[in-house]
């Protein structure tokens, strides 16, 4: 044995795994790389030596996708050995980064003519919260976004709003027009019936001081439903 193979085999067999893999983003853009590798290279920059694969699925296998692991809880993810603050902090702000890039996005143009970016940035920001949250976007008389504000956190099915919460922000922000979101937890958007009628007395007590409502979507990890496409508003 050469002295040349006695180093290949005292070398870990992940060596060299990292700088392939770099290059294996760089040329492709991230077209076709699966959720874990993605994981690791968010990870390599936690540890800086050593095999981070495992990890990586593991925290996959704990949450089920790449986006379910961002938007994990801090205390879920620390139920995977080997993650701790480091790596948190790691994926929340690997997180945070893309949904400041979406909300860039769906705020460049007014919210009517940008609706995709709109709906893209709405369902990154709650398809995988686990309780639920209601959030309002606020619209000038040019329907542009001048606020985007989460006004409640409530339970994994219920999320209290008082239609007049909402009417007295929107008068404070001068705005013309609202968009309510909110998340169904359990993943399916279908609206119940309180959400039909909280969106209506939201409605009615916009319009006495004629403010508009737009729409209420409702997003889940199985897509999304506009209650204005349904004929609900």
């Amino acid at each position: 044995m050469t002295a040349a193979d006695d180093d290949a085999d005292t070398k870990p067999h992940y060596h060299g795994h990292r700088a392939r893999l770099r290059t294996r983003f760089l040329e492709s853009g991230g077209a076709g790389i699966p959720d874990y590798e993605i994981l690791e290279l968010i990870l390599f920059g936690v540890f800086r030596n050593g095999d981070v694969k495992p990890l990586a699925k593991a925290l996959i296998a704990e949450c089920g996708s790449l986006g379910a692991v961002l938007s994990a809880a801090p205390e879920r993810l620390m139920k995977v050995p080997g993650c701790g603050e480091a790596v948190i902090a790691a994926l929340k702000v690997t997180r945070e980064a893309g949904l400041r890039l979406l909300k860039e996005d769906a705020m460049q143009r007014p919210a009517i003519s940008n609706w995709q970016a709109l709906l893209d940035y709405c369902r990154a920001a709650l398809q995988h919260e686990g309780v639920e949250q209601f959030r309002i976007l606020f619209l000038d008389r040019k329907n542009q976004i001048i606020a985007d504000e989460a006004q409640q956190r409530g339970t994994v099915d219920h999320t209290p709003v008082y239609p007049r919460e909402v009417v007295k922000r929107a008068l404070e922000l001068n705005a013309a027009a609202l968009i309510l979101v909110h998340n169904h937890p359990s993943g399916d958007p279908t609206p119940s019936r309180a959400d039909v009628e909280m969106t209506r007395q939201v409605r009615q007590a916009a319009s006495v001081m004629g403010i508009e409502l737009h729409d209420h979507l409702i997003v889940g990890r199985k897509g999304h439903v506009s209650l204005r496409e349904k004929g609900l508003i």
